[in-house]
């Protein structure tokens, strides 16, 4: 069993930002296109260590995502990252045509994902990039769970993993309770809590709540197993057949739509390979909107407190279909 502490706030972007800058002083191939919004995405601190390394396109993301792919092609490891309603949809036909229908090692950063950009409101809240990004060919996508995490996924896409690599993560600091020394593999989800009643899958910064959920389901004598599937393509399988196998249900959980995303990515293993009652906990078929990013957390239903209301009634689902 897995205990975490919190260690503190912080974002997942400043994890990103970290990351590509030690991957910058173990690779000098690495280079980082910017897109105006250095600091935003957390790679103001690349562009002072390795000024020369660094090339900002300005408010030119088709233009950004190009480049990368030019200079994947001439065996640098490029890094472009704006925010992902940009990256994953402005500049859509480049990342499939330009990098992904040509396999390029392009790391793309889809920065302030998900409904707790908070003010920004719904023209900034990537809320459907998942759906897009899975579906294009020879890429992989993590949504790693806090910051530290986000260091390591990063770290992992630059020098690790082959061909094109979405990182998908948020703006506002959240919490931080991975370590260093927790292994990342991309591909392989990882067991946060065990448990035989029923499994929560989760991603990004809905994990911490799930593990929170799990406690109060606890306190009712509900085991709950808490899975962070920190990689949503190449998707772990084994380890969702056999949460299925040993707990008989499962609840997903993401800062994404519920069409397309990471659950929908989790329900074509179940249908596929060991059907069970499932319910998804995502943002419903709507857009965001402005305000902060606790109030609207609490407002589309993305807190412990609703996982745990949604799971106890997904088991009652189980009785039923087990009776």
């Amino acid at each position: 069993m897995n205990s975490f502490q919190l260690k503190g706030l912080k974002a997942t972007r400043a994890g990103f930002g970290e990351g590509v800058v030690e991957a910058g002083r173990r690779n000098n191939d690495v280079v980082v296109i910017g897109a105006d919004i250095t600091s935003s995405v957390g790679l103001d601190g690349f562009a002072r260590e390795f000024p020369d390394r660094f090339f900002s396109m300005g408010i030119a993301e088709q233009n950004g995502m190009g480049v990368a792919a030019g200079l994947a092609l001439e065996g640098k490891i490029p890094v472009f990252s704006t925010y992902a309603v940009f990256s994953a949809f402005r500049a859509a036909d480049q990342l499939r045509i330009s990098v992904c229908y040509n396999n390029l090692h392009v790391i793309i950063g889809g920065a302030h994902a998900g409904i707790s950009v908070g003010p920004d409101g719904a023209t900034h809240q990537a809320l459907e990039d998942l759906a897009y990004v899975r579906a294009l060919p020879n890429i992989t996508v993590l949504s790693p769970c806090d910051a530290s995490q986000a260091f390591k996924a990063t770290l992992s896409a630059l020098l690790e993993i082959a061909g094109p690599v979405y990182i998908r993560f948020g703006r506002e600091n959240v919490p931080d309770f991975t370590t260093y020394d927790l292994e990342f593999i991309p591909g392989k989800a990882q067991v946060f809590r065990p448990g035989k009643d029923v499994t929560i899958i989760a991603t990004g910064h809905l994990v911490w709540p799930s593990i929170e959920a799990s406690e109060l389901l606890a306190k009712q004598g509900i085991s709950a197993r808490v899975i962070n599937l920190h990689t949503i393509k190449p998707i772990d399988e084994e380890t969702i057949i056999r949460a299925a196998a040993e707990t008989g249900c499962i609840l997903t959980a993401e800062e994404h739509q519920i069409h397309g995303g990471m659950g929908s990515a989790v329900a074509e293993v179940i249908v596929r390979d060991h059907v069970v009652p499932m319910e998804m906990i995502g943002i419903n078929d709507t857009f965001g909107e402005s305000g902060q990013p606790d109030e609207l957390m609490k407002k589309f239903g993305l807190t412990a407190e609703n996982i745990a209301q949604k799971t106890t009634q997904l088991l009652k689902r189980k009785k039923i279909t087990n009776s």
